[in-house]
């Protein structure tokens, strides 16, 4: 039977009667789009805070070598700053999404950031000496880290509970989408100082690779405890709802596809594979970022924790 799609829902002309309520993809995606500056520096963020805490932790706990943990030292004080003009810009959440921002956390979030990216250029001029860099290292990742959580409190629409459940998810977030760019930069350093002992690699890889686990778990409890601003109709609503498109993409190419690519480059990073480990952490680098993309849509859009 030919349907007729007015004003978002979809009419059985013979019948005269609406068959389902809800918004035609193309109004959705446009919904999606208009919130792309905070999209925007959420994935900003998440690149600047997570690969800095895998220079921490590799400079810490393995032999890596100076020259990857200044170099994606570098790399996390670069998306800072782009982090940090592109915060400067953001607007409250577009016309139609729950997402209610408060103001008086702007100030405090864009100092945080700020002083991520110079905490984290202090790290790397140290660990290009030859020093730890600890010190510096850890007040940055913990200014970064409060960037996020600021803006946990300024987007976390829905009470104390809410707050806390956006702080988790931008944490995780970040863990991911820097964690995997900087197992990719390693892996590729591999490739161009080849006697390098597997040990950083493999544990870099194991760690993205519970990261992502914890992403599907996080998946499974917020999707069934309908949670965030916007989730109305219970528990798994969102599997079958307006939004069921992207948030299936946010299943199954953000995280189903991705902890199984994490799972395969550990496998060849043990076996010194690393050609193979390095090319599994590119394609990771894509669907991953990809996901927090529609995560980040899906909150800042409709409301909706992914």
């Amino acid at each position: 039977m030919a349907r007729i799609i007015r004003s978002g829902r979809a009419w059985c002309p013979p019948c005269g009667a609406r068959q389902f309520p809800g918004y035609t993809p193309d109004v959705l995606a446009s919904q999606i789009a208009s919130n792309l500056a905070l999209i925007n520096w959420t994935v900003l963020a998440g690149l600047a805070v997570g690969s800095f805490a895998v220079v921490l932790l590799t400079r810490l706990r393995t032999s890596a070598t100076k020259g990857y943990l200044a170099f994606t030292a570098f790399c996390a004080a670069g998306f800072g700053v782009l982090a940090w003009l592109s915060d400067d810009g953001l607007a409250p959440a577009a016309t139609g999404s729950p997402v209610v921002a408060d103001p008086a956390f702007d100030a405090p979030r864009r100092i945080a950031m700020a002083l991520f990216v110079l905490l984290a250029l202090v790290t790397m001029v140290q660990i290009a000496r030859g020093r730890r860099g600890a010190w510096p290292g850890a007040l940055a990742l913990g200014a970064g880290a409060g960037s996020l959580v600021l803006g946990a409190f300024a987007w976390g629409t829905g009470g104390a509970v809410a707050t806390l459940m956006l702080g988790l998810q931008l944490l995780v977030l970040a863990a991911a989408t820097g964690g995997v760019f900087a197992a990719m930069i390693l892996g590729h350093w591999y490739l161009v100082t080849p006697r390098l002992p597997e040990a950083p690699l493999v544990l870099v890889s194991r760690l993205l690779l519970g990261v992502v686990a914890l992403q599907v778990a996080l998946f499974v409890l917020w999707v069934g405890l309908g949670a965030g601003p916007g989730a109305t109709g219970g528990p798994f609503a969102a599997l079958v709802g307006p939004w069921a498109l992207f948030v299936w993409l946010r299943l199954l190419v953000g995280l189903v596809f991705p902890l199984v690519v994490s799972w395969a480059a550990v496998q060849t990073a043990r076996s010194r594979s690393m050609e193979s480990a390095t090319g599994l952490l590119y394609i990771n680098v894509g669907t991953i970022a990809a996901g927090t993309i529609v995560a980040a849509g899906l909150y800042f859009g409709a409301g909706l924790l992914v």
